[in-house]
């Protein structure tokens, strides 16, 4: 398939697999070669539902659709059908990117809308897939999800939760592995550390208050803020820099619309997982952001012109 399909080299894209790499190398490790096949499946789908729309404008496939591919995967139940995670990435690609002219023009992140819309058309195939780590799948039983567990009211062992050795989707757990990958992103400006820190910090705010003050329904602190996918969406979801806004300011309010928005989702709702529908809802508000905060740099210019035409 390389030999027919060309990319359009984006190095940005490349230092994001990067990035991404050593988590699914760990989901390998933790689930079984089950997760390469997917994987293969994934990828292949992505690439061609690309190369199907930009074929028509003549255009290369961008290497973000492999990003876009690896975040769609890292987010899905290891017992996932393939069928259903093939469904889920030829929707976002099309649905979420494609159908708005391709890259650069999507509005909501492509891997966020796959992922949601098998979550909302195959809910027992996306909620009831969980399943116990165990060195390359070799003796996993089914199981609850950390934030399952801490519904129910009982204790989860913190340093099996920064380990990543609990069950969760593919990606979201090995913490040990996303904070080095988030310094490398920051360090190398392929991700804006704003929009980490925002998401993140609102997300541990909110949880802290909640239960500070004994909200009915909330989550102890500690464990609520290692569980889930608030770290993995907080480092290569939020940041996703299409569909994030591009002011500074911005960036910050963005930030605490996704974090405030995941947490009264996952505590207060049906979804024990709220983060989804948070990057979602993120999305929407990120080109308002951009419109209605002015920024002081843009104001001075217009200023001096203003100047300018007066004289």
């Amino acid at each position: 398939m390389s030999s027919v399909i060309k990319f359009q080299k984006q190095p940005m894209m490349r230092k994001m697999l990067y990035a991404l790499t050593p988590i699914f190398v760990f989901s390998v490790f933790a689930y079984g070669i089950r997760v390469i096949w997917l994987g293969i499946l994934v990828f292949l789908t992505a690439i061609l539902v690309e190369y199907l729309f930009e074929k028509r404008k003549n255009k290369p496939v961008s290497e973000a659709v492999l990003v876009t591919a690896m975040l769609f995967l890292l987010s899905l139940p290891p017992n996932v059908p393939f069928w259903v995670a093939v469904v889920g990435i030829a929707f976002g690609v099309a649905f979420g990117k494609e159908v708005y002219g391709g890259f650069g023009r999507n509005v909501f992140n492509p891997a966020i809308v796959g992922r949601l819309f098998i979550y909302i058309t195959f809910p027992v195939y996306m909620t009831t897939a969980w399943i116990k780590p165990s060195p390359f799948g070799l003796d996993a039983t089914t199981s609850a999800t950390p934030l399952q567990i801490l519904r129910s009211g009982e204790n989860i062992n913190l340093l099996n939760l920064f380990l990543g050795w609990r069950p969760g989707s593919l990606g979201e757990a090995p913490l040990f592995l996303i904070i080095p990958a988030a310094v490398y992103l920051i360090w190398t400006k392929t991700a804006n550390w704003r929009l980490m820190v925002s998401t993140y910090g609102s997300a541990v705010l909110l949880t802290s208050l909640l239960d500070l003050f004994n909200v009915p329904k909330a989550l102890p602190t500690l464990p609520a803020i290692l569980s889930g996918s608030l770290l993995f969406i907080s480092v290569f979801m939020a940041t996703e820099p299409i569909s994030a806004p591009k002011k500074t300011k911005s960036m910050w309010i963005y930030g605490v619309i996704i974090g405030f928005a995941g947490v009264i989702i996952r505590t207060f709702s049906l979804f024990s997982e709220g983060w989804s529908f948070a990057i979602l809802i993120g999305n929407t508000f990120a080109p308002l952001l951009d419109e209605i905060i002015k920024d002081k740099k843009v104001k001075k210019a217009n200023i001096q012109a203003e100047k300018k035409v007066e004289a």
